[in-house]
């Protein structure tokens, strides 16, 4: 049953008195690749002999090897339970140098403890870096030892001779007082909060979904939308009709992760006939494309590693991925090239038979799941696209309407499943969920609707669904439907709330929840953006992930040297480490809100430009052209405007630092009274200003 928590564990009595052979056919037994891997085995051996020579002199605490830790898809070579301490061993057996992705990694385990495993959030834990064949002139010091605010210290580098030093020393820094029953540790609830790069690559690889989702009441809420959908989907093949259901939630609710966690249901439950099979697609280009690579990358590594002696090739991993995750522009085009258009009129053009492209695209699905599908295109704006880029003109229908039009094809049965982010339209030309919602209304009565209870919220059609659904429509409303709380934030849950009221001008409510979340959740403010530089480089531990986001119309930050019409490289940005300059980690690329909606980072600095102005009678929404700044007076563009920052303000995980510029009235396009009025009012909520 406990397979894939760990490998072994005893008492450090029983460790001491056991054979190393006992321990170790333990430890094989679990592995299913050990009998595989000699230099595995060697180490184990290597490791054991170690421990058992430290620990001589010990009478109580927990030994453990191989414990799992599943948002990393990873394991802790040991874990010791030493007098109400957590100190996690990780070994390089044979290594003389301490490589900083080595300190990294035990970093992040202890982090990943500390934040997500229920009974270490209150204990001091110690990583240790092991390079058993280390000088003794590069391991640390204890007088240099760093302890941070939640007890977590900063990763120990030693050699095998000094580990014991290390562990004697810290428990008499400590002198933890407070036991704890180490089998209580041992079996405790883990409810990580991954991210969704981090997500997806565990299902990818076939692991049980619910190794990497919470299991508390906030975490349930995903299981449950889940098998709501499932459940939809069963019933809907075993009648052989049509429906589309709309899924509902806040910012970082785990709306993406309920999609792929479908699509992947799907998969296990039709192996063999992969007719009903789902496909995950989604209109947003940077997060496809990051997840692809991510994706893509961990399978090549994963095929390493299980076949060491095959050459495995990159471009087939990319090629494999396509086929799970798909832009929805590159699906909507596959139809598009099997239809009839004249005169006005679409229809199928039966001299084209349904295939696999070289892309891995397919059109034999039977269920659509389309994340942000606000983000669809209105008629217009796909009229005009291909107008421009396939000379078809005047097509009828919007990008929903010729979607829907397209799985409405299929004699027997479909389901689209529409993950709706509230309030985040962000570019010219989507539709919102309203052209979803009349297409069925006016041209497939037919098709069942399956509603969240808070799809009638003002962030949804501006309040207006209600207003769209009339006629003989079957019509089912499920509360299930809707993701209530975010799961971005592991540190605060009221995060999306006081955002929200931020930008809604609402102070005093604005001030509670940040009282409610600054203790967990830093948000701090600063005119200085090389101050606030420091201070997220002080944050970031391990390899927890920071960057600076600013909107698409912050073009006077130049002087900062923030470029908005630099682009990033999105796939460098989100996954390459510190060694690249084009990731995140070096700021000197920025990300705006087109780049980062639908992923995240553990810590963000947000650099507020004069697009978007406070004033005492509401925002002023401004964009910026030739040399000044105009007056934006589409209230759709300044809705636009308004969800961008609702985007850039709920990308971080852990906490974010606010930059405000001081302005200069020197320069015309960046004076002081463009910029004063925002800072004040966030001092006004309560935001800590940074010396």
């Amino acid at each position: 049953m406990w397979k894939e928590r760990f490998y072994y564990q005893s008492d450090v009595k029983t460790f001491l008195t056991s054979s190393t052979d006992a321990i170790l056919g333990k430890i094989i037994r679990q592995d299913d690749y050990a009998s595989l891997q000699l230099n595995q085995r060697n180490a184990w051996e290597e490791e054991i002999a170690i421990l058992k020579h430290t620990l001589r002199g010990f009478d109580e605490g927990l030994i453990i090897f191989e414990y799992s830790i599943p948002r990393l898809g990873k394991r802790i070579d040991v874990v010791l339970l030493l007098k109400g301490i957590v100190f996690i061993l990780e070994f390089k057996v044979g290594e003389s140098h301490f490589l900083r992705q080595d300190i990294d990694q035990v970093w992040d385990y202890a982090l990943d403890l500390k934040n997500f495993h229920e009974e270490s959030h209150d204990k001091t834990i110690v990583p240790l870096l092991i390079a058993t064949e280390a000088s003794d002139e590069h391991i640390s010091s204890t007088t240099n030892l760093c302890r941070y605010d939640d007890h977590v210290y900063e990763p120990i580098c030693t050699n095998k001779a000094y580990l014991l030093y290390f562990i004697e020393s810290t428990l008499d820094k400590v002198k933890q007082i407070d036991r704890y029953h180490c089998s209580r540790w041992l079996f405790s609830r883990y409810s990580p909060t991954p991210t969704i790069i981090e997500a997806a690559s565990y299902l990818f690889n076939n692991h049980s979904v619910e190794n990497i989702t919470r299991s508390d009441a906030t975490g349930n809420q995903l299981n449950e939308t889940t098998d709501t959908i499932l459940n939809i989907i069963e019933q809907t093949k075993a009648r052989r009709e049509k429906a589309i259901c709309f899924v509902t939630g806040v910012p970082g609710a785990g709306k993406t992760l309920v999609g792929l966690k479908v699509a992947i249901s799907q998969f296990e439950k039709n192996e063999t006939d992969t007719s009903d099979l789902a496909v995950y697609l989604s209109g947003n280009g940077p997060l496809v494309m990051v997840l692809t690579e991510a994706l893509a990358r961990d399978k090549k590594k994963q095929d390493d590693l299980r076949e060491p002696n095959v050459r495995h090739y990159i471009t087939t991993a990319r090629r494999q991925v396509k086929s799970f995750i798909q832009i929805v522009h590159h699906y909507r085009n596959n139809s598009l090239a099997k239809i009839k258009f004249s005169d006005g009129k679409i229809e199928i053009d039966k001299s084209k038979t349904i295939k696999h492209n070289d892309d891995g695209y397919s059109e034999v699905d039977h269920v659509a799941i389309f994340d942000e599908a606000q983000r669809a295109w209105t008629k217009e704006q796909l009229s005009n696209w291909l107008s421009r880029k396939k000379g078809l003109k005047n097509f009828p229908q919007s990008e929903p309407e010729f979607l829907i039009w397209s799985m409405n094809l299929r004699p027997d049965w479909a389901v689209i499943v529409c993950l709706v982010g509230g309030g985040q339209e962000i570019n010219t030309g989507e539709a919102g969920i309203s052209e979803w919602i009349k297409a069925i209304n006016g041209k497939f009565p037919d098709w069942k609707m399956y509603l969240s209870s808070n799809l009638t919220d003002q962030e949804y059609a501006e309040g207006n669904v209600e207003s769209l659904i009339h006629g003989n429509l079957q019509v089912l409303r499920d509360n299930r439907l809707h993701l209530a709380v975010s799961m971005r934030s592991f540190r605060t849950e009221k995060l999306s709330q006081f955002v929200h009221n931020l930008l809604e001008c609402n102070l005093d409510s604005s001030r509670g929840f940040y009282d409610q979340l600054c203790t967990k959740y830093p948000i701090v403010l600063t005119r200085s953006l090389e101050t606030a530089k420091q201070w997220l480089r002080k944050k970031s531990r391990g390899t927890e992930r920071f960057g600076i986001l600013v909107s698409s119309q912050a073009y006077r930050l130049r002087p900062l040297a923030i470029d908005v019409r630099v682009k990033p490289d999105t796939v460098h940005w989100f996954l390459d480490d510190e060694s690249d300059i084009r990731s995140s980690f070096f700021m000197e690329d920025v990300a705006t809100e087109f780049d980062i909606q639908g992923l995240e980072l553990d810590w963000a600095c947000i650099v507020w430009d004069g697009d978007f102005r406070y004033s005492k009678t509401g925002w002023l929404n401004f964009s910026f052209n030739g040399c000044k700044w105009q007056n934006i007076k589409s209230d759709l563009r300044k809705r636009y405007q308004l969800n961008a920052y609702r985007v850039l303000l709920t990308r971080a995980r852990q906490g974010m630092v606010i930059v405000v510029p001081k302005g200069c009235d020197e320069d015309p396009t960046r004076l002081t009274a463009f910029y004063d009025p925002t800072f004040d009012y966030l001092k006004k909520i309560g935001l800590e200003e940074l010396p």
